[in-house]
């Protein structure tokens, strides 16, 4: 019986031999490239934050003013005279109380606020608008409009005294005791639109069927609002306690347009202190020092809002 050759299989062909390093060649082309397009940021970023930050904290420790002699090292000069300087503490007392009357009101509001507009209500996209408006809003053309409204002659006493809630006009801005409070509700009135969208982004990541598991429980609104929405936001509850901090001791534009410090350093602040010595007295490193001083007092809130909220997470998620 006669069989069938089959034909030869032809030798495949030669493999060529890797070359050395071949293997770290990729990784790095693939460090070198994003490297590249950052570059122009990076140098930015160097330019305009990391060298001036770093001049502010050397020139803390001299003695310096712009249109002076060169800088003389004093040490640790600027801080102990930050320690004996009694307007420095007046407006650190200031920051504080700013601080305190302003983080409850940032802090709850805006979630309850975030609430409502979540709500499917028709026409509710109006309502985030109405609130969000004042936030892209200049705060100088907020700090003019206001002073309006706080005029003895203004609005808001035309209003109390008409439904007689008040005998006579007040001067708010001009009575020690009614300044400060009064720059507390304009930058509240600012602020609330943006911290409410940031809740509102928070309570769109709950999902949905906690809330109907819940209604057919027989839980109320405020049993969904404790059990579910408080700790479905509590992240979100993070960011927003340190953004109300960080705004709330760098309050400067209100005092500036509204009071300028007054009145008697009622509503002196932090920085407008800062802006004070820097550019009316001339005291560049007194100022730099104290920059530094509210740089730590910010890092600490930071710090201990993130330990607080530290491995919190979004129920369902």
């Amino acid at each position: 019986m006669a069989t069938t050759a089959l034909p030869e299989q032809a030798p495949a062909p030669p493999v060529a031999p890797a070359r050395s390093g071949g293997s770290r060649r990729g990784p790095r082309r693939s460090f070198v490239v994003p490297l590249l397009f950052l570059t122009p940021a990076l140098v930015l970023f160097g330019l305009f934050f990391l060298w001036p930050a770093f001049t502010a904290v050397q020139l803390a420790f001299y003695k310096y003013d712009a249109a002076g002699p060169p800088p003389e090292w004093i040490g640790l000069g600027n801080f102990q005279r930050l320690v004996e300087d009694p307007r420095f503490w007046k407006a650190l007392i200031n920051s504080g109380l700013f601080l305190v009357l302003m983080m409850p009101i940032l802090v709850i509001v805006p979630l309850l606020l975030a609430v409502l507009v979540n709500l499917p209500l028709r026409g509710i996209k109006v309502f985030r608008l109405l609130y969000y408006l004042p936030v892209v809003t200049s705060m100088v053309v907020v700090a003019i409009a206001w002073n309006y409204v706080f005029h003895q002659r203004g609005v808001l006493n035309w209003i109390l005294t008409t439904l007689g809630l008040l005998d006579e006009p007040v001067q708010y801005l001009l009575d020690p005791g009614w300044a400060l409070p009064s720059l507390v509700l304009v930058e509240c009135w600012k602020s609330l639109g943006f911290y409410m969208m940031i809740y509102l982004a928070g309570l769109q990541s709950i999902p949905r069927d906690l809330y109907e598991a819940a209604h057919v429980d027989g839980a109320n609104a405020w049993q969904r609002l404790r059990h579910i929405t408080i700790p479905g936001v509590r992240p979100y509850i993070a960011v927003v306690v340190v953004l109300a901090a960080l705004d709330s001791m760098q309050v400067f534009t209100s005092v500036f347009v509204m009071t300028q410090g007054g009145p008697q350093d009622a509503t002196m602040t932090l920085g407008y202190y800062l802006y004070e010595q820097a550019f009316r007295n001339g005291e560049t490193s007194y100022a730099n020092a104290m920059g530094i001083v509210l740089w730590a007092i910010l890092v600490v809130f930071s710090l201990l809002s993130y330990r607080l909220t530290r491995g919190r997470t979004v129920p369902g998620a």
